[in-house]
């Protein structure tokens, strides 16, 4: 049984790339889309006003951060995480879990779950399945993500597939938690760039059923964690096919808007990244002719907009000279500015991939916009290998 309220529904397709809507309680969602992430119950420095008019409608909340602070009885006692934010769309919360594992010398892992020390105070703290589940029913997101154990890039096979055992039994225990009406569950596939690995979890995640219930949709996590990006690409290219059609597929904490163009044309419909945001903070501007520095003195005259194929308010209202100055200045307008831009550009980028697909022409659009962010990128080369495009009738065809 799926839980009520919730459907995918695909619409479009060209080759491996599709087009779809994920249909929620409290929005429709245009894929592929990218979620800006919120942990905090905020997109840093955007208003959900903001946040609505780059057209995003769904967004992404930490389950670990907001537990720690302000705590998710508090949340909950404000309405949820929606109502807390004031934003009328719908948010996905993650596990905690990459969070948790990431406090490489504050926690120890077991087959219940894992103890760790709060980074904030270091009181002693325990997250498993069932209290992961328990805590984002209190956040009363629309999507609540299985906890898994993601192992850290570059682990031997021998720790993945252990990884892999406990990743399973952990998401057979989210399935049995008790359920919030009205909050789905997708699950995570782990596996590292072992595509066998991926594929046997797959079927092993997507054919999981528990108590009556089944994942709503289904998330490939573990990725862009240090792995070489060709290697990710490949397995990408391999396995998003073979996921579910009928259901959202989600790929976690990435990335580029090279990945963003590599796996949309494999068939990822939903995209969640820190990097417009934290890059904003960084001085640095996302365009369709590649990165741009705004430190840069090169900027200090120029009355031209950020972007000139850019319609978001920024480019329509700011120069890159101003917004020069207000970086050079440390005046936290240009850091708002750019994410507000940044934020613009991964929208626009999707909803063109969203076109492009529904006019069976994704995959040299995708190459060519690709090429021109090289061609054009002021900050270095425009991704650490040149990525390949998954060709319109199979991988190695069509290649950017």
């Amino acid at each position: 049984m799926r839980t009520e309220g919730f459907s995918y529904r695909e619409i479009a397709r060209d080759g491996d790339a599709r087009r779809g809507v994920f249909t929620t309680p409290r929005a429709v969602v245009q894929t592929p889309v990218f979620m800006p992430v919120g942990t905090l119950a905020t997109v840093k420095s955007q208003s959900p006003d903001e946040i609505e008019a780059t057209g995003a409608r769904l967004i992404l909340a930490n389950t670990y951060h907001l537990w720690l602070r302000p705590g998710a009885e508090i949340v909950d006692a404000m309405g949820g995480v929606q109502k807390f934010q004031s934003w009328p769309h719908a948010v996905l919360t993650d596990s905690g879990g990459f969070q948790v594992f990431s406090l490489a010398d504050l926690r120890t892992i077991d087959d219940e779950g894992v103890s760790f020390k709060s980074h904030l105070d270091g009181r002693p703290l325990r997250l498993t399945p069932e209290e992961s589940m328990r805590i984002q029913a209190l956040l009363g997101s629309d999507v609540a993500m299985a906890f898994d154990e993601c192992p850290p890039g570059g682990a031997d096979r021998a720790i993945i597939e252990k990884a892999l055992r406990r990743t399973s039994a952990w998401a057979r225990r989210c399935l049995l938690a008790p359920w919030r009406e009205g909050q789905a569950r997708f699950g995570i596939v782990q596996g590292a760039t072992h595509v066998d690995l991926r594929l046997s979890h797959l079927d092993d995640i997507a054919g999981m059923e528990a108590g009556g219930r089944e994942f709503d949709g289904i998330a490939l996590g573990g990725f862009s964690v240090g792995e070489p990006i060709p290697e990710m690409y490949r397995a990408l290219t391999e396995i998003t096919p073979k996921m579910p059609t009928d259901k959202p597929r989600y790929l976690m904490g990435v990335g580029t808007p090279y990945d963003l163009l590599h796996a949309i044309g494999c068939g990822i419909d939903l995209f969640d990244c820190v990097l417009p945001t934290r890059n904003a903070r960084n001085a640095q501007a996302l365009t369709w002719s590649g990165r741009v520095n705004m430190k840069q003195a090169r900027h200090k005259r120029d009355e031209s907009p950020i972007d000139r194929e850019c319609d978001c308010p920024v480019c329509a209202r700011h120069s890159r000279a101003y917004l020069h100055h207000l970086i050079r200045a440390e005046e936290m307008l240009g850091a708002r500015l750019l994410t507000q831009h940044n934020l613009w550009f991964y929208g626009a980028l999707t909803r063109r991939a969203r076109e492009k697909i529904e006019a069976g022409a994704y995959h040299a659009w995708a190459a060519e916009a690709a090429a021109k962010m090289r061609e054009g990128d002021e900050v270095g080369k425009g991704a650490r290998e040149k990525p390949q495009f998954p060709g319109k009738h199979g991988p190695g065809e069509g290649e950017g």
